[in-house]
């Protein structure tokens, strides 16, 4: 009757396991991490008899919960790539919404000031045009400006973001290296049977860890035998958590750009190792770290090329008209100085070519016994130190010039040069009087009254305008000469020179004619055959310069009159060209030839980042779907099953009812076999 009742025993006991395990599946059917928990049973070692083996019951011998580590993995996988796209949308939204705005964007404040100057061509004498042309300048400053706070005030979120992201991670790696201690303890006093509750609250602290930053994870062992413990690897292999032992993050300055924030990991022993941003993908982290340096700084630096691009031209431009009291303009923007961190006594950086600027950042570094010159990845120039220049030397490329007084002012980490990133910043009106609009040309052109042939000069475009000031008071008082034609060909005075042009069908650019001589004093017409029109272009002393056209049929003696334009008529041929730099291309050279205007240069920033919010829109809403595909897999071998819980709560509390009734019947026989001895 012992043996019965041991048995029945035995099997209330398995019974009674596994009903506390149902139980407890279904109150933590709607705790997240918990993965569902099941009693293994098997049979207690038979007695052998001379019959043969008697079974001596059951007996739990584990309880282990569902769990498959690659879907698992699947799960953190997916849900890795859709934190990072989810942390780059909500980032890369807010951009493509102010850019792209019709109000608050760009293209109406540059549409404004170029009707305001072509206003002024229309009227160059109208003091009402002149005065609404510097306020549309003001207000399209004032867009830059504005625009460029907002991407700043962007930034400064994505910096705080960063910071509190890594204060997470920080945080998650702390807690799993308490739980793996835990764990180990628990089942290294549970003769090293798993600690299923405490497994999935690591679990769920991993899977948190995972939607911050892409980790790999790696089962401790001690020899051949696992502990419990895990190890959390990030990057491309360095360690955040080892067993009990955290490494932590740390927000620190860049070395490379103090004004930017950087991530070091600080091991125990106290190493503090920058991470590049390369080694930090996925997850939260890599989402805004990836945002930052692909969106938000093409942005801004894009952004600043346009407003580096309108100083610069129009500038340009403004520099070679006159104003109402004929003297030559001046800088109509205050000008931009390219940023140099860290800064150093003696380097100095000018913009040698706005076209050829790149919407990027450059360095200037020693590397190979060479001066080297990197926009963003590409060398644009370079010099040897080998044999050693004459210092301080020049290095002239990707549209900058930077002047370095010597190799040992250069740091370690190179010259970090910031050409366009603070231009929307810093762009200003510099004229405030109407009277400084430059809108004539410093050169007009007249008919010798005594000609006798129908052609005409016309056409000015002054392209240089060094030595016309021979005073110095920027008044052009150069000395009126004549232009005559003789025997089929254009003569200047002595010191002048003339070449006849030619029309680049490609770029609309005006180039010397190789199918004729350089003239020094004189050049070909035939008015035969040319009298549809020739241009020309004129050299002075001093090294000022203007292009003009001939046209009409010229008689033997006939001259063109060229001198400086009186002050204060009514002149708009500068202010016809300032305006025409609306639909100019004057950025993003290629081959050497700018390729866009202000507009369409705009138009590439709004689009490219209009494409990149639908790309990572797209991206999250496929990672999501992946995630719920990999998440109802998972589910469907790990999670809790309540219809089948209840249906295995009804088996056990009868299988807990039928080994009750064997010991039941082995307690009746034993008080039978009692009342026999009586």
């Amino acid at each position: 009757m012992a043996g019965m009742l041991n048995i029945g025993v035995t099997g209330l006991n398995a019974a009674q396991a596994q009903l506390n395990t149902t139980s407890h599946n279904i109150t933590n059917a709607g705790t997240t991490g918990f993965h569902r928990q099941s009693v293994s049973q098997a049979a207690v070692e038979p007695l052998f008899t001379g019959a043969g083996f008697f079974g001596q019951g059951t007996k739990v011998s584990s309880i282990s919960r569902s769990y498959n580590q690659f879907l698992e993995g699947q799960v953190l996988q997916a849900d890795n790539r859709r934190s990072q796209y989810a942390a780059y949308s909500a980032q890369v939204g807010q951009i493509n919404n102010l850019l792209a705005d019709s109000t608050t964007g760009l293209s109406p404040a540059l549409a404004n000031f170029f009707a305001g100057a072509q206003e002024v061509a229309s009227n160059p004498t109208s003091v009402a045009a002149r005065q609404a042309m510097i306020s549309n300048a003001q207000s399209l400053a004032s867009r830059f400006q504005s625009l460029n706070t907002r991407l700043e005030e962007i930034r400064d979120g994505v910096e705080g973001s960063i910071v509190q992201t890594v204060e997470s991670i920080n945080t998650y790696a702390r807690a799993i290296a308490e739980m793996n201690q835990q764990i180990v303890v628990a089942q290294a006093g549970g003769a090293g049977t798993p600690a299923n509750d405490l497994l999935d609250q690591r679990d769920q602290l991993l899977a948190e860890l995972n939607k911050l930053v892409k980790i790999s994870v790696t089962q401790e062992t001690d020899g051949a035998k696992a502990n419990g413990a895990v190890s959390v690897f990030i990057g491309s292999g360095q360690p955040l958590v080892l067993r009990g032992t955290v490494s932590e993050f740390e927000v620190i300055p860049s070395a490379a750009d103090p004004q930017r924030a950087a991530i070091s990991m600080k091991a125990p022993g106290g190493n503090t190792i920058e991470l590049a941003e390369r080694l930090l993908t996925g997850g939260e982290l890599g989402g805004l770290l990836e945002f930052r340096s692909t969106s938000l700084d093409a942005a801004q630096n894009e952004l600043g090329l346009i407003a580096l691009g309108i100083t610069e031209t129009f500038n340009a431009q403004h520099k070679l008209g006159v104003d109402l009291e004929g003297v030559l303009g001046g800088d109509f923007f205050k000008p931009l100085v390219p940023t140099v961190l860290p800064a150093v006594a003696g380097v100095s950086v000018a913009i040698a070519d706005v076209s050829a600027v790149q919407a990027t950042d450059y360095r200037v570094a020693v590397s190979g016994g060479s001066l080297r010159l990197l926009a963003g990845d590409d060398e644009v120039a370079s010099l040897s130190l080998s044999p050693a220049p004459t210092w301080p030397v020049p290095l002239t490329g990707g549209g900058i010039a930077v002047t370095l007084p010597s190799a040992a002012s250069i740091p370690a980490d190179g010259l970090l040069i910031r050409p366009t990133r603070n231009a929307a910043r810093d762009i200003a009106v510099a004229i405030s009087d109407s009277r400084q609009i430059a809108a004539g040309s410093p050169v007009s052109v007249e008919l010798s009254l005594a000609n006798q042939g129908s052609a005409k000069a016309s056409n000015i475009d002054v392209r240089r305008v060094a030595g016309m000031d021979g005073l110095g008071n920027r008044v052009p008082d150069f000395p009126a000469f004549d232009l005559s034609f003789g025997a089929g060909s254009l003569s200047v005075p002595a010191g002048y020179t003339i070449e006849r042009l030619r029309q680049v069908a490609t770029t609309g650019e005006w180039v010397p004619d190789s199918g004729y001589p350089l003239g020094t004093s004189a050049s070909t017409y035939d008015a035969s055959s040319d009298g549809a029109g020739v241009q020309f272009r004129l050299r002075g002393p001093g090294a000022y310069e203007f292009d003009f056209r001939v046209s009409g049929t010229p008689a033997a003696g006939d001259a063109f009159e060229f001198a400086p334009s009186a002050a204060g008529v009514a002149d708009n041929r500068n202010a016809v060209a300032l305006g025409a730099l609306q639909t100019k291309k004057v950025l993003l050279a290629d081959g050497g030839r700018p390729t866009a205007t202000f507009q369409s240069a705009y138009a590439q920033t709004v689009t490219t980042i209009g494409n990149k919010t639908r790309e990572v829109q797209v991206n999250e809403a496929a990672q999501d779907t992946l995630l719920q595909q990999a998440t109802t897999t998972r589910d469907s071998l790990s999670g809790v099953n309540l219809d089948e819980e209840a249906a295995n709560l009804v088996r056990y509390q009868l299988a807990y009812q039928a080994s009750a009734r064997v010991m039941t019947v082995a307690q009746r026989l034993f008080d039978e076999l009692i009342n026999i001895g009586r």
